[in-house]
């Protein structure tokens, strides 16, 4: 599991979201000293993600419930498998099941779609890279979820890699002052940060080529025919990414033409859950 210092933050903040002052419908008709065991079971197949969330879930309600995790985050799974169980106070599991299966189902989703598309690029040396765009607070978890499904996190945030994006450059008055006063920037702060630098067109790479001090070049909404020409003038001086638009559908072409990664954002924004039910 990845290490998220707010987690419990995170469990406890989404429990006070749906339980407020009490799980009414629970506490009107579940008698307080019902025990039973529940089971966490797949509804189709796909990668599984979320395991230790969900059971710190569980325990947070109720520390006396007994979980048992019985597949692995990054494990394939298929419709009808048990993921998990639990035991104890039925009250408990039923004010901890619908927070339990929201972090689950959707790291999951993420995990399955990251695979698919991971699996589009076998054969190739390009690899998947997730994004920013993801849910605020969730962001360690979602990228958890593209490490488990097989993809390769960017950067975290803004703190821990340069990205200068076309607004930069247009704001720092072009491409030659953006990297000259970043590369300032990192000497005068003492920062050992990677620089990428977003380039929209082969007018602005060449500009990036001739005056080089970056160490990766996103190219950014180019077709494959602009980027496979693009990738052919870097020549691997750099490290190449691709990124802006690309799909499922068009995956495979843009890694045929040999850049390095290939950044999707719908990986974390644009994802269906995976479908997973809890079953007394």
């Amino acid at each position: 599991m990845m290490n998220i210092s707010n987690l419990d933050e995170i469990i406890r903040m989404a429990l006070r979201e749906d339980v407020g002052d009490g799980d009414h419908s629970t506490l009107a008709c579940i008698p307080a000293e019902a025990v039973g065991t529940a089971k966490m079971v797949a509804k189709q197949d796909g990668i599984l993600c979320g395991t230790e969330v969900g059971k710190r879930v569980f325990e947070t309600v109720d520390q006396t419930l007994k979980v048992n995790v019985l597949k692995n985050d990054g494990d394939r799974i298929a419709k009808g498998d048990v993921v998990m169980t639990v035991s104890g106070h039925s009250g408990s599991i039923l004010t901890a099941e619908r927070t339990a299966l929201n972090f689950m189902q959707r790291l999951s989703g993420i995990a399955t779609q990251t695979a698919t598309m991971v699996r589009m690029l076998e054969g190739t040396n390009t690899r998947l890279l997730d994004t920013r765009k993801t849910t605020p607070n969730m962001r360690l978890l979602e990228k958890y979820a593209v490490h488990c499904g097989g993809g390769t996190n960017h950067r975290i945030g803004l703190y821990d890699m340069i990205m200068l994006k076309d607004n930069h450059i247009d704001f720092a008055g072009g491409i030659s002052q953006a990297i000259d006063r970043t590369r300032d920037y990192l000497v005068r702060t003492g920062r050992n940060l990677k620089i990428e630098i977003e380039v929209r067109n082969l007018d602005e790479l060449q500009q990036v080529l001739d005056h080089g001090g970056v160490d990766r070049i996103m190219l950014d909404n180019f077709d494959t025919t602009t980027l496979a020409e693009a990738v052919s003038r870097i020549d691997h001086r750099y490290e190449t990414e691709a990124s802006g638009g690309i799909t499922d559908q068009t995956l495979r072409q843009y890694a045929e033409t040999g850049v390095d990664f290939i950044s999707v954002g719908a990986l974390t924004h644009h994802i269906k859950s995976l479908d997973l039910s809890l079953i007394v």
